[in-house]
């Protein structure tokens, strides 16, 4: 067998697609998504994920789309009015999910965030999976049910969500991970992403403290979360047998942010510490 040329061009290893990291909307609160754009731009963010809620800008494609083009960051993913403080947005349960899919293609991304269901929810708490596996099939558009945690007062636990509030053991296809919950959950991030492996669609990056009460939603590495592990384990190429499919986005809170640029400076570390162990650098 003859020896290569030393003129050869060595073939490059394929490399992995890079996961984008977005900013989500909530990040930003009070202010608005036209803030959250121009601060995910600022910061060399990949894209946004914008959160609907009373504010008519959130639920409107046509802005949505004129930040777009304006700031040049693509909308990463919907998250669904499913919260509990946006009960009244866009009618029933049903109707929030269909119209988030919808908005979802409007703006050209493919993945809506949803919480799974109240208990009280009725028919759409008992058939939420087969409800959210026959939008997707419809529109195309990914549900990722996000990890919630239980309700904790006087030492009790009470059971708010249908069928639980951690999705990694039911059978939703498509799942968002999200750390400052696992935290108030006392679960173990790295092992819950270890598990889902292709089932996670999408991440929100954040850090909590293992308090069994407070949603913390704190800068990532400022908790006791194993975020860097679980990020260090999402952007290995062979994650989930081909990779990481979906986007991280930065969900902290930085509402309490009183000095000038403290706020841009959480979201700057936030960016860089994903960035860091997504492999990025």
């Amino acid at each position: 067998m003859s020896a290569p040329s030393p003129w050869s061009t060595p073939v490059a290893e394929k490399q992995p697609p890079r996961i984008p990291v977005g900013l989500s909307s909530s990040s930003v609160y009070p202010m608005g998504v036209a803030e959250t754009f121009s601060i995910a731009e600022d910061l060399g963010y990949d894209g946004v994920e914008v959160m609907v809620t009373h504010r008519a800008e959130t639920q409107q494609a046509s802005v949505l789309n004129e930040h777009t083009w304006r700031f040049g960051m693509p909308v990463l993913a919907i998250h669904a009015p499913t919260l509990l403080l946006t009960q009244q947005v866009w009618g029933s349960a049903w109707e929030k999910l269909e119209r988030s899919a919808a908005l979802a293609q409007e703006v050209g991304c493919d993945v809506v965030v949803a919480h799974p269901p109240f208990r009280w929810q009725g028919t759409y708490a008992s058939q939420f999976a087969e409800g959210i596996a026959a939008i997707e099939e419809r529109t195309g558009v990914t549900i990722a049910v996000e990890n919630m945690y239980p309700w904790r007062a006087g030492g009790r636990e009470a059971q708010m969500y249908l069928p639980h509030w951690n999705p990694v053991d039911l059978p939703y296809p498509h799942v968002t991970w999200d750390f400052s919950h696992a935290a108030t959950a006392e679960d173990d991030s790295y092992e819950a992403v270890r598990k889902l492996g292709s089932r996670l669609r999408h991440v929100h990056l954040t850090d909590g403290w293992s308090n069994g009460f407070k949603d913390d939603h704190l800068v990532p590495g400022h908790g006791n979360q194993r975020v860097s592990e679980a990020l260090d384990l999402l952007g290995a190429p062979d994650f989930g047998g081909t990779g990481f499919q979906g986007a991280v986005a930065v969900e902290v809170a930085t509402r309490g942010a009183r000095k000038v640029g403290e706020r841009e400076r959480m979201l700057a570390e936030s960016l860089e510490f994903a960035r860091n162990h997504l492999g990025q650098h």
